[in-house]
């Protein structure tokens, strides 16, 4: 069973303290931080959300799930989402969503209409979440092959089925780059342009597969119209792509990117075409065998690792901005099966902890500006409660998952040096996953008089197994006289949990207002009563301690 920890704490920790039970069967850990050896910024890459549907971002639950997101890092979060220029009333779908922001006059001429999309950034503004404004899909009136259109996808359907008439080129690439200019234009106007230069912009979505029915060229084409069109009404403005699938997706990264730099440019005639922002999207490999979900951890992973180092091959892309634009245990959200299973409980929470664990090495190794990895999960409005969609929250219910981002934005300050006897080394986890030991391991950061420590224990097999007698020794801190005050936050099944608790009340999918009540209280980031305090831990110090975790261990602290 999967176990997930985390600790903050304050300048110096002593005494030893022991926190928790072992259980029976269990296996000692050694974990230290060395505070006195910082390795680099802690960057908040955790702060990028997304979603395929945009239309549920102003409805019910999903206004408060972007509340709570935007709580996180105040007008630090960002939002992507796809259809924002896609044809339709508005009406949202699993996989879909519309705007209508452009159609055409009995003429031909372009007819604009920012309604759903002002509406869609107003919610977003108005919670403190900032968008990643994604220029896609083709409207329909300017596809090449406009029919058919629509899309009415279940999670039954064969998932190339979606891909139909907004997947297409333009018939006029000069209508398209006006349409990119136009919608700038309008958020400049609305927004202001000190905020519309905060956001990103971003080109299409996963044009090396069915997302793009295009030649590669005429993707290229595609980003140079889109690129001058958002220039012509922002010079500052921030965009980039391409966005690509699977990691490097073979070479389809590269030649983008090798466009970029040296290709002949679509509008200008001139070489090359400005970049801002490099995404790509990187993904894991779930499997259900042996009557149990095996995640793919290192499928993920082996993504990131093979994009990183085409980036690093372009001497003129060194330091550009990295988003990996979907970053997940798989691929589809609105997916359902066995293999998907890990979903609602404490698996996806102590995957989460390991996989961005590891995307700040990968950075690390490769000498890359990683700025954020996207989740891409939101929440699916009117579904069943935990229907095993890959979501954040569940009819305004609060999964696992969310609580590790909110463990994220306690974090902050420079990233420390940390060792554990139990870690699964990153060559081994990109290569082969985590398949024999556990790893149980930290990602730890100090800013000012707070220490932070996150620890998880995470394998891929989502199965019972022994605990970890977790020892956490905290090196290199000042010690002096005076006292640190200690809070616990703990993730487990009893914990920041609201998934067991449905289960324990029957399964309800038509809970009473009390369960309601009760099931919210039990999604947030759980803090155990009562706070305790360390002597001699320096004076005035902060002890953060939480916990995630699927059974009980030992965890011993000191300097």
């Amino acid at each position: 069973m999967i176990r997930f920890f985390a600790v903050f704490v304050g300048f110096s920790i002593t005494p030893f303290s022991t926190i928790g039970v072992a259980a029976a069967e269990s296996f000692p850990v050694k974990i230290v931080v060395d505070a006195s050896k910082p390795v680099g910024a802690l960057k908040p890459i955790w702060r990028y959300f997304g979603a395929d549907e945009p239309n549920y971002a102003y409805m019910k639950d999903g206004k408060k799930l972007l509340a709570e997101l935007g709580e996180l890092k105040p007008k630090g979060v960002y939002f992507r989402t796809h259809n924002l220029l896609t044809s339709g009333d508005g009406t949202p779908g699993l996989k879909w969503g519309s705007t209508n922001a452009y159609t055409e006059d009995a003429a031909g001429n372009p007819v604009y209409d920012w309604t759903i999309t002002d509406c869609i950034f107003d919610t977003y503004l108005e919670r403190q979440v900032r968008p990643y404004v994604q220029l896609g899909f083709m409207p329909q009136a300017l596809s090449v092959k406009p029919e058919p259109y629509r899309h009415f996808w279940t999670p039954e359907a064969k998932y190339d089925s979606i891909y139909l008439g907004w997947t297409f080129p333009p018939k006029d690439y000069v209508k398209w780059g006006e349409l990119c200019y136009q919608w700038t234009k309008h958020c400049v106007e609305r927004y202001g342009r000190k905020e519309v230069e905060t956001w990103w912009w971003q080109v299409w979505n996963e044009p090396n597969i069915g997302y793009w029915h295009g030649t590669q060229e005429e993707f290229y084409r595609l980003y140079d119209y889109a690129v001058a069109g958002v220039r012509r009404a922002l010079p500052s403005a921030r965009i980039g792509g391409p966005e690509i699938a699977g990691g490097p997706g073979g070479s389809s990264l590269e030649k983008f990117l090798r466009h970029c730099v040296s290709g002949t440019n679509a509008v200008t005639g001139k070489t090359g075409t400005d970049i801002d922002l490099i995404s790509f999207h990187a993904k894991g490999s779930p499997k259900f065998v042996d009557g149990h979900v095996r995640m793919g951890i290192s499928n993920q992973l082996r993504n990131i690792d093979d994009a990183f180092a085409v980036i690093r091959r372009i001497p003129e892309l060194n330091g550009k901005p990295i988003v990996i634009g979907e970053s997940d245990p798989e691929g589809c959200a609105a997916c359902q099966g066995p293999q998907n299973g890990y979903r609602n409980g404490t698996m996806y929470s102590s995957y989460t902890a390991a996989s961005f664990a590891r995307k700040y090495q990968l950075a690390d190794k490769h000498g890359v500006n990683l700025e954020g990895a996207l989740t891409w999960a939101f929440e699916f409005e009117d579904q069943p409660y935990f229907a095993g969609f890959r979501v954040l929250s569940s009819n305004g219910i609060d999964h696992p998952v969310m609580n590790v981002f909110r463990m994220f934005s306690k974090m902050s300050g420079d990233r420390l040096s940390t060792s554990s006897d139990a870690e699964v080394s990153l060559g081994e986890i990109v290569k082969n996953g985590v398949r024999h030991q556990p790893d149980v391991a930290a990602l730890a950061s100090l800013s000012g008089k707070k220490l932070s420590v996150m620890v998880w224990h995470y394998h891929d097999d989502d199965v019972v197994g022994a605990d970890a007698a977790i020892s956490l020794t905290v090196a290199g801190l000042p010690v002096d006289r005076g006292s640190a005050k200690v809070t616990q936050y703990r993730i487990d099944e009893t914990h920041s949990n609201a998934y067991t608790m449905w289960k324990a009340i029957g399964e309800p999918q038509k809970p009473s207002s009390v369960e309601v009540h009760d099931l919210e209280q039990a999604g947030k980031l759980t803090q155990l009563e009562p706070s305790g305090e360390v002597r001699g831990a320096g004076s005035d110090r902060d002890l953060w301690v939480g916990f995630a975790q699927a059974g009980g261990f030992i965890v011993g602290v000191s300097v």
